[in-house]
């Protein structure tokens, strides 16, 4: 049976005030991205995200990015390696303490918004952000967008690297993500998504805006819990992939 992962950004309330229903999408995923607080998030809602996950034995993930409450972490920050590799430990080690309290515990990376981007092609960064993983001390693996520079140097220190598609994000013929400013940036009609994401799973391909075929090669797809309609159409997705004979399996 071919098996995939389905993951999805939680964890980003601040004050009480949702930026998207975690308790529901955390019904339909295998693997949740937990904000660490330097994008969104503060510590009693991650808590409560990550206590949510362990109820329902999801995957914990930390969602490290740049220190960038303000810019929800969408805005690329020229920083000194030895100061991101810390922010990004720091951030694992936070998340982890609250996980640990909560009866579960950080089981892989993945970064954020404008980092996430960044580490496709900025070298010194990559490597930053894998050192600052490697610097927890435990073997975690690092959820990343194919062909980025940071999987190989992420494989060449030893941790695992786990490839990632993006159910309702729209594609450039070189595999990266159509940016965010770009109107097309995101899909939003729900049968697209679905035949979408059983194409990914089945036949490791996407079709990018110019309608040509990307290979992506992915074992996790990300659902966005903050866009409209997110709830219904991560039902949606998980009903597609199910009804098309594939297990939802977290990688972690």
């Amino acid at each position: 049976m071919v098996a995939i992962d389905v993951n999805s950004d939680l964890g980003e309330s601040v004050g009480g005030n949702p930026v998207s229903d975690d308790a529901a999408i955390i019904e339909v995923v295998s693997s949740a991205n937990v904000a660490c607080g330097f994008h969104s998030g503060d510590p009693h809602d991650i808590a409560r995200t990550v206590e949510a996950a362990a109820r329902r034995g999801v995957a914990v993930g930390a969602h490290v990015g740049y220190r960038d409450i303000h810019g929800f972490g969408r805005r690329f920050i020229d920083m000194d390696p030895h100061e991101l590799a810390d922010e990004v430990l720091y951030q694992i080690g936070a998340l982890d303490a609250l996980a640990r309290s909560r009866g579960t515990e950080v089981s892989y990376v993945k970064p954020h918004g404008a980092l996430y981007n960044t580490i496709v092609h900025h070298e010194e960064q990559a490597q930053a952000v894998v050192d600052g993983i490697r610097g927890f001390g435990r073997d975690l693996a690092v959820l990343l967008l194919p062909g980025a520079v940071a999987i190989d140097k992420a494989e060449k220190a030893g941790l695992r690297t786990v490839r990632e598609a993006f159910a309702d994000r729209n594609y450039n013929p070189d595999g990266t993500l159509v940016s965010r400013r770009e109107a097309d940036a995101v899909v939003s009609d729900p049968d697209a998504v679905a035949a979408r994401v059983v194409q990914m799973a089945q036949d490791g391909t996407v079709t990018a805006r110019d309608g040509s075929t990307v290979e992506i090669d992915a074992e996790s797809l990300c659902v966005h819990g903050d866009s409209p309609g997110a709830v219904d159409l991560s039902r949606r997705i998980v009903d597609a992939l199910q009804g098309a004979g594939i297990e939802i399996r977290r990688f972690a």
